[in-house]
């Protein structure tokens, strides 16, 4: 199909609101433009994007491709949405499978060769992906993000090192061992998420009394 629809997350203060990553494709000259509020590093995600797809042995199309970033309404900032953008462009140009988007939310940075770089606010959108639904996505994100995404138990991370690992994960949803693990943080990682959680009880049993404060850390 020439459209594709992914989610990601924005970060608002302390919140991360989700951010619906839609890719269309269609006939014309070629173009590359990205709508929906953009700030100046979003909108430098197309050379970023088509060099990753480029080096990852993909083909670019060379379309007119329009990327909407909805709500339009907020503001979209950092390289956390190369990753969704570049995997709308692949799905919705046929070249990954697209009828698994819907179980993962993703944010990343790419490098021109593919390879993911940090981001900033994986604890915030963990957090926000586990109190979005019930039975939350599973948060694909960059290697060096996995230890801090993982503070938030019960929501799988599945940490990735290139465009390509995801690539593979996304086209083979069935083999025994996918080429995405789900993160398993150390011992002491653990501990400090136990510490994490029990500061979010007693933030819940106290702060009540004080509003400012709640406010301040509606993160948690």
């Amino acid at each position: 199909m020439s459209l594709s629809i992914l989610k990601s997350r924005a970060l608002a203060g302390m919140e991360a609101p989700e951010v619906t990553v839609e890719v269309h494709i269609a006939n014309g000259l070629p173009a590359f433009t990205i709508v929906g509020l953009p700030e100046t590093e979003v909108k430098e995600a197309k050379d970023r994007v088509r060099a990753a797809i480029q080096n990852a042995h993909f083909n670019m199309p060379a379309k007119r491709i329009t990327v909407n970033l909805a709500p339009a309404d907020l503001p979209k900032e950092s390289g956390r949405f190369d990753l969704p953008i570049a995997l709308g462009i692949l799905a919705a140009s046929q070249q990954i499978q697209s009828h698994q988007l819907d179980r993962f939310e993703f944010a990343g940075e790419l490098s021109l060769s593919g390879e993911l770089r940090p981001i900033k606010g994986a604890l915030a959108m963990a957090w926000a992906i586990h109190q979005a639904q019930q039975e939350p996505r599973a948060f694909i994100l960059p290697q060096a993000n996995a230890d801090e995404a993982a503070f938030i138990r019960g929501l799988t991370i599945l940490p990735a090192q290139t465009l390509l690992d995801i690539c593979a994960h996304l086209n083979s949803p069935n083999l025994r061992r996918p080429p995405l693990r789900r993160h398993k943080p150390c011992n002491s990682q653990k501990r400090k998420s136990s510490s994490f959680h029990n500061f979010l009880r007693y933030r819940r049993r106290h702060f009540h009394r004080f509003p400012r404060l709640q406010y301040s850390y509606n993160l948690i």
